[in-house]
């Protein structure tokens, strides 16, 4: 648990530009995630979910496509995927591996957490890790917890034991976090400093918001691919400039289509225009990161800061 309800971040203060490098002089960081996953509720996926012909269709076709167009633009991306589904497609899961992508974990059914009790979800995240290390032969070092539809929040949902439980299973880091646009440590415990790794999420770059078409009584039921790729240019530019960290999330049963397609295209394309602007994956920008910018002399933990105080929101 983290030492005050509600505050599981570390620094009140994010790292200045100037402070960033990255390596061999690369001016940015581009990383592409994809949620290899489907839409489910609160319970996860099941066997119907798997078996719907939209769903189907972007696995079996699209995501070779993916493979080829990142191929194509000589992109690397790392594929958040839930046990449920590395078992189905046990041959995509290998290829991603053989193309020089990363397989990384995003539950055991993509189910919230926060419906199971601590033990229950440690042995779910224990399966989850085996299963995709058997299958991919990689073992997963990063966990997603990507949003869902109807979700309360669209940063997707943890329960208060899951960053403990990551860091109990050898995982590296987490893979979306909102608290800043650059990685930083999630702090579960004061006295011991205890924390994990986590990657920037924003949900503006996140393609499901713009391409999911939503059931009647729940938005206008129009998709706004433009808008989507107008945000990752701005957003890319804007890294750019500052020499910060940027990250798209695509889903390929909505990126699939082929004016879909050619958005993602566009954007990579784009990216690859500049010579100075390094792709890594989850796997290689953490261990990055610990290198450079290790918690023992970069986090800050300021008791005046983070203690509980009598009336305060916690």
């Amino acid at each position: 648990m983290p030492w005050k309800d509600g505050y599981t971040i570390s620094d009140e203060k994010s790292m200045s530009d100037e402070i960033i490098k990255w390596p061999q002089k690369q001016r940015c960081v581009a990383t592409i995630v994809v949620d290899y996953s489907i839409q489910a509720d609160q319970d996860g996926i099941n066997i119907n979910d798997i078996q719907r012909q939209v769903a189907e269709y972007g696995r079996k076709i699209e995501i070779w496509n993916l493979l080829d167009i990142f191929d194509k633009y000589e992109m690397r991306a790392t594929f958040a995927t839930p046990a449920m589904i590395a078992e189905n497609y046990k041959e995509s899961m290998r290829e991603i591996v053989h193309r020089g992508h990363e397989v990384a974990a995003h539950g055991y059914k993509r189910e919230d957490v926060n419906l199971l009790e601590k033990a229950e979800e440690k042995r779910r995240l224990d399966l989850t890790s085996n299963i995709i290390e058997k299958i991919s032969g990689q073992k997963p070092v990063g966990w997603f917890c990507m949003p869902r539809q109807k979700d309360p929040f669209a940063g997707g949902t943890l329960s208060p034991d899951t960053a403990e439980l990551l860091i109990d299973g050898g995982y590296e880091y987490l893979g979306n976090g909102l608290a800043d646009d650059i990685p930083h440590y999630w702090v579960t415990n004061f006295k011991t400093r205890q924390n994990i790794l986590t990657l920037p999420y924003y949900y503006h770059f996140d393609d499901q918001f713009f391409l999911m078409f939503p059931p009647l009584g729940m938005g206008c039921g129009l998709e706004n691919s433009k808008a989507l790729l107008q945000n990752w240019k701005l957003e890319f530019d804007a890294t750019y400039k500052r020499g910060r960290y940027f990250s798209i999330f695509i889903h390929p049963y909505l990126i699939q289509w082929g004016n879909r397609l050619e958005i993602l295209e566009n954007i990579l394309a784009y990216i690859k225009d500049f010579n100075d602007v390094w792709n890594p994956t989850g796997r290689e920008v953490t261990q990055y990161w610990k290198d450079t910018y290790p918690a023992s002399s970069f986090l800050k933990l300021k008791e005046s800061i983070w203690k509980d105080y009598p009336g305060s929101l916690s």
